[in-house]
């Protein structure tokens, strides 16, 4: 049996070629997925514990809990406590290490690094080990800084040159006065450093004498242990915590791990998915394979072979074809791990130096997949082959569905399809965090009930194309009754376009309905002309507003401050705005009271009114960050949104509770309005500075939309691999199924019917299957995308579902021309056949 089998592999390599591109690709996904991943989180470990070898141990101030009215806060880290940390008995030496946000502009004005990899910090003394000078001397005063020397390659800075930087907003003109290298990771990711003199740094950060952390080392024979424990017992208890530079290292190795995990998890499922696609293209290949050799098996079983044998020798078939898929597969994924790496590169990304990681975890998994699902999509049609009686066999009375197979299948799909429509709609009620896990349960119970009932949808769904198929004459009519033939074969080959067309429907629809929403939040929510931020998301200072309000053509301002505060017991955010203008800037819709903010008179969104029992007119003790109390009266509950929510407060009532007041972002309103000139003239006025954003609602909305096409265009991408493998599976079915029917193509030819007829009958058959999948994959993508809709609903009270109807156009012109594409070379194959011969074939 083992050697009938290979044999059989060998007879039918050719109709095998399609199911192992189809598992190679499934395989080179996932092992190059395994790949780059394990290849990019080795780099950023090795290359981030060198960053903490000149730290034993580190310590960081511990925050304070809130309790009572008393707002949590962090303790400042202040030089007493760090001449105390370098006189331990164990400590060699102690630095204090100050960071902060630090934007560099290239020579062009260009922010680099993209604003969250922009940071700045502080070179201690004259000769700090962190950063090791490779031209230039260390930094004095506030007219000078240190860059790091992949921003100065980047850039073309030398030592020596003007360099643009802004820490929160204003924009500084300090010298290069050196350039040195280091291992943060930051800067391996393509981010910037910029270190200033202690003093300096310290002002900038607004952390006038005090530190972020201090870096402890040890002296020769303590260990990194036994100078924490020294450190722990000198100390003030509950002010400061401390943690040695080994589990530093260890921890951000496990967060890098866990960083690359996500994004291997989220690789994996689209690689699930092509070889879940590619299980059709398996199964029905070995069923054509098996049905074709059904006299074959029929005389195993008559020379003694055991029901079991032949099964046996089809999962011995199914083996072979998977372990060569698995190990061209396996080649062909680390090749992908390394052009992936190398692409980081082209797309501006720099990852740190280290050897392309391939471990036996790769291996065997990539092996494993490739062979287990092969073996297991090709039990079912072994399994169907060993239960054919000989006798039936022999006469070439092939094992068709039975009236009570059909049945029992159909009820089946009913149950499933049932079952996973209830449960999506169940779910559709729940609140959006529990409701992930039914969701994604009842669309899968929902995707394999349809693909299950495929067989009886097809008969109706490729009935209404019969109209347009008898445009084509005989050729149409042909085939419309061969698409529907043989069902179960319709059916599979239909599924897998279907499952990857599920999937970018549905992401489309949600993407698109998602964007509208928050086109009308924008519209709603902002009169205002602009609004300003820095490119990170940090705080702006004070300077920017005043720099907004004296601008020609500004007619109102407003910054929004964000403040933790206690209020019964509990944490909440005060948001600080400009009282008198603030209504100028918003368009807020009041469900109560009046939007009227000033002195003790505040305004809340209707949540947090909900929350605690508010109504206009009530009144609550707040407790500030400084311990300060005051009484204040809610004047109006309005309609918060993802923008626009929480307590709104004068920040002339806020302020003086704050001892680094710092803006969010501030809401410009001009004479002009919004429009390029107005745009420009604020830009200038800000100094023309890169780590700022002015925006309008437009530009807020294109941003969002931005990431939104981003996001999609990388699911594409990674939804075509499924795509693809599914035109192999077409290709494939129909050049099978022209093998299997050379007899009746040879006396089709022989009554007349010319070779571009028989080409037009292939691609119609084919086009017709691709649509039918089309079809329900575009039907189930809008219901999921529905569903998920309902969920965001709950939390975004302006989503409205947008069907976008052009695009699911394009994915139905996308299924037509799969099928068309998919159909050239099984059509020439079967236009080519020697009519003759096709005849006599059996």
């Amino acid at each position: 049996m083992f050697r009938t089998a290979l044999r059989n592999v060998l007879a039918h390599k050719a109709r095998l070629l399609m199911t192992v591109l189809a598992v190679m690709l499934g395989v080179a996904f996932v092992s190059g997925t395994l790949v780059f991943t394990n290849t990019i989180s080795d780099a950023y470990q090795n290359s981030s514990a060198k960053g903490f070898d000149h730290v034993d141990v580190a310590v960081e101030a511990k925050y304070q809990e809130s309790r009572g009215d008393r707002v949590g806060r962090t303790p400042e880290l202040t030089r007493a406590l760090l001449d105390r940390s370098a006189r331990v008995p164990g400590a060699a030496d102690a630095i204090g290490v100050v960071r902060g946000f630090t934007a560099i502009a290239d020579k062009d004005g260009d922010l680099i690094g993209g604003g969250f990899r922009s940071e700045g910090g502080n070179y201690w003394g004259s000769d700090d080990p962190r950063y090791p000078i490779t031209a230039g001397a260390a930094p004095h005063g506030a007219d000078q800084v240190l860059i790091d020397s992949e921003t100065a390659r980047r850039a073309g800075y030398e030592v020596g040159d003007t360099v643009r930087v802004s820490v929160d907003g204003p924009v500084l003109t300090p010298t290069v006065s050196g350039i040195f290298t280091t291992d943060d990771g930051n800067v391996a990711a393509g981010g910037s450093l910029a270190l200033f003199d202690t003093a300096t740094a310290q002002k900038l950060f607004g952390k006038p004498g005090t530190f972020d952390e201090i870096d402890v080392t040890a002296k020769a024979g303590t260990s990194q242990t036994a100078l924490k424990a020294q450190l722990d017992r000198a100390l003030p208890k509950g002010r400061t915590e401390t943690t040695t530079g080994k589990k530093l290292a260890d921890d951000q190795a496990e967060a890098i791990s866990s960083s690359m995990s996500s994004m291997k998890q989220g690789l994996l499922v689209f690689a699930g998915i092509a070889l879940f696609v590619g299980t059709f293209i398996i199964a029905n290949t070995f069923t054509m394979l098996v049905a074709q050799r059904t006299k074959e098996l029929a005389l195993l079983r008559a020379v003694g072979a055991s029901r079991r044998q032949v099964t046996r020798s089809v999962l011995i078939e199914a083996f072979v074809v998977g372990a060569v898929a698995a190990v061209t597969g396996l080649l062909a994924g680390i090749g992908i791990g390394a052009g992936l790496r190398s692409l980081m590169g082209s797309f501006g990304a720099t990852v740190p130096d280290g050897p392309l990681v391939i471990t036996p975890g790769t291996v065997a998994a990539a092996l494993a997949v490739g062979v287990l699902v092969t073996m297991l999509a090709a039990w079912l049609p072994g399994r169907r082959a060993a239960k054919i009686p000989p006798v039936a066999a022999m006469s070439s009375v092939h094992a068709r569905a039975t009236t009570k197979s059909l049945v029992l299948r159909n009820t089946f799909g009913a149950l499933f399809s049932a079952a996973g429509v209830a449960v999506v709609l169940a779910a559709t009620t729940m609140d959006s965090d529990s409701a992930q896990a039914p969701m994604g349960l009842g669309a899968v119970l929902l995707i394999i009930g349809v693909f299950i009932l495929t067989p009886l949808l097809s008969r109706p769904l490729i009935a209404a194309a019969a109209p347009v198929l008898r445009v084509f004459g005989v050729s149409g009519k042909l085939a419309r009754q061969n698409s529907v033939r043989n069902p179960r074969r319709t059916a599979a080959t239909a599924s897998a376009l279907m499952i990857g067309l599920t999937l970018i429907t549905g992401m489309t629809v949600m993407a698109g309905s998602l964007q509208h929403s928050i086109d009308r939040m924008a519209s709603s929510a902002i009169r205002a002309d602009y609004v300003v931020s820095m490119a990170n998301g940090n705080g702006l200072s004070a300077d920017v507003e005043k720099r907004l309000t004296a601008a020609d053509g500004v007619t109102a301002t407003s910054p929004l401050r964000s403040a933790p505060s206690r209020i019964d017991g509990d944490t909440e955010y005060l948001t600080g705005v400009n009282g008198a203008t603030i209504g100028k800037l918003t368009d807020l819709k009041v469900d109560d009271g009046s939007f009227t903010v000033g002195g003790s008179r505040v305004v809340v969104d209707d949540r947090t009114a909900k929350s605690h029992h508010w109504t206009a007119g009530s009144g609550f003790t707040v407790a500030y960050e400084d311990g300060g109390k005051q009484r204040l009266t809610v004047a109006g509950v309005y309609q918060g949104n993802d923008m626009i929510s929480g307590i709104m407060l004068d920040n002339a009532t806020l302020a003086p509770h704050q001892s680094d007041p710092t803006d969010m972002q501030i809401m410009v309103k001009t004479a002009d309005g919004a429009s390029g000139a107005t745009k420009d003239k604020l830009t200038e006025a800000l100094g023309s500075n890169p780590a700022i954003k002015v925006q309008s609602k437009k530009d807020i909305s294109n941003d969002i939309a931005q990431m939104f096409t981003l996001m999609l265009n990388m699911l594409y991408g990674l939804l075509a691999m499924a795509v693809i493998v599914a035109v192999l599976g077409v290709i494939n079915t129909l050049a099978m199924s022209v093998f299997e029917r050379s007899q009746e193509i040879g006396m089709l030819r022989a009554i007349g019917l010319d070779r571009k007829g028989i080409k037009r009958m292939v691609r119609l058959e084919s086009l017709v299957i691709s649509l039918f999948g089309g079809v329900l994959g575009i039907g189930l993508g809008v219901f999921f995308g529905w569903a998920a809709g309902e969920l965001i609903g709950t939390k975004m009270s302006t989503y409205e579902l947008v069907l976008p109807w052009g695009r699911m156009a394009v994915f139905l012109l996308l299924a037509a021309a799969v099928g068309v594409l998919a159909s050239l070379w099984p059509a020439r194959r079967a236009a080519r056949l020697n009519m003759l011969q096709a005849i006599k074939s059996e």
